[in-house]
């Protein structure tokens, strides 16, 4: 007995499943002798109606999934051969797993053409100076030689290192590892060196204006005869100064303030409206300083995250010199050169322009406004 109900919807304009292919087989009934000649008990249109799918799609279906089966009889001594076709389930099911395994477009790094930019790619990032996946992106579009279709996002660059479909691995990227959630410590100052933080003007915060600075130092080996660096970067354009100090008592901090305001002369106002720091004694002078120049504003403790874009850089700093490595080993001419590379450096978020251009313009400007 033909079963014409069935209990299991099917979705309007989605693939056939293994269910709906049984129940074609169950509701078909061949009779033929060729593909072209079948004759069943339902048609097309009534199979589609209790599928709730096209009749094209059932004509599809039927061709995909026939098969020939051959019947053999036997008369005396002779055997007697007979064809015949009938839609197999099971047929049309195997077409279709088939014909899904191929369908789709091929993932760009199985395409060779894309080999040229995992090369590309791989050069850029395991350099001693490597560059970030972002960086390797934005390099590889404005590089003539390579084809822009081959070009993945960061995102699918970042997903390539995790699959491990390039030389590079995480470990080789600078930043990745190094990230660890945020620790929050609820701590009032201790000691007050100046104005907080809090009363910095929102314009400072949202990067709104030019001339607002953040300050620290970078220890090497931490002894006491160790120089360190005294790091300034401006928080609209990312531009690093880096100066290298005898040691991390105030009076040197003070001495490199001083030089920093003779060098600047007349526009020294102009390059430093604010300077935020932390509350470490090396910076006990800095508001006395600066007092007739620029605002000195002070951090919270244990509230690194108020001076984002001196810790952001001075990851960058690590490249070169890691931790431990002593300071003073190291000329004037190596710190000018850190400093250089940094803001020769393009940035995403500055729209892949360099620090050093952006200060340049940003500087330009505030020169013909005043």
């Amino acid at each position: 007995m033909t079963q014409i109900e069935n209990t299991t919807n099917h979705i309007r304009g989605k693939h056939l499943t293994k269910e709906n292919r049984v129940s074609i087989e169950d509701w078909t009934r061949f009779n033929s002798t060729g593909p072209d000649d079948l004759v069943h008990v339902l048609s097309n249109r009534q199979i589609a109606r209790l599928l709730n799918t096209s009749p094209q799609t059932i004509n599809n279906e039927l061709k995909r999934g026939t098969v020939r089966q051959i019947s053999r009889q036997k008369q005396g001594d002779k055997v007697y051969e007979y064809q015949y076709f009938v839609y197999s389930a099971q047929a049309g099911q195997t077409v279709y797993e088939r014909k899904r395994q191929n369908s789709g477009r091929r993932p760009l790094y199985e395409q060779g053409s894309c080999q040229a930019f995992i090369n590309f790619a791989d050069e850029h990032l395991l350099a001693r100076y490597a560059w970030s996946p972002d960086q390797v992106v934005m390099a590889a579009h404005h590089d003539a030689q390579l084809s822009q279709t081959t070009i993945p996002c960061t995102t699918t660059l970042y997903n390539w290192i995790d699959q491990k479909r390039l030389k590079t691995r995480n470990i080789d990227l600078a930043e990745k590892i190094s990230r660890q959630p945020k620790k929050v410590h609820s701590k009032t100052n201790e000691k007050v060196l100046g104005r907080s933080i809090e009363k910095r003007p929102i314009e400072v915060d949202e990067r709104r204006e030019f001339g607002h600075w953040e300050i620290d130092t970078v220890v090497g080996n931490k002894t006491k005869s160790d120089a360190v660096l005294l790091t300034l970067a401006e928080r609209q354009t990312r531009f690093e100064v880096i100066l290298k100090l005898g040691g991390k008592d105030a009076h040197f901090v003070d001495q490199a303030v001083e030089t920093l305001k003779q060098r600047a002369g007349k526009d020294f106002n102009k390059l430093f409206k604010t300077i935020t720091s932390d509350n470490g004694s090396e910076f006990s002078g800095l508001h006395e300083a600066l007092q007739d120049v620029a605002d000195v504003y002070f951090c919270h403790p244990y509230a690194s995250w108020e001076r984002g874009t001196s810790e952001n850089q001075h990851k960058i700093i690590r490249r070169f010199i890691p931790k431990g490595k002593p300071i003073s080993s190291m000329s004037e001419a190596q710190c000018l050169r850190i400093q250089q590379w940094m803001n020769d450096y393009p940035r995403r978020i500055l729209d892949y322009q360099t620090p050093y251009e952006c200060f340049v313009k940003a500087f330009q400007q505030e020169r013909r406004s005043a």
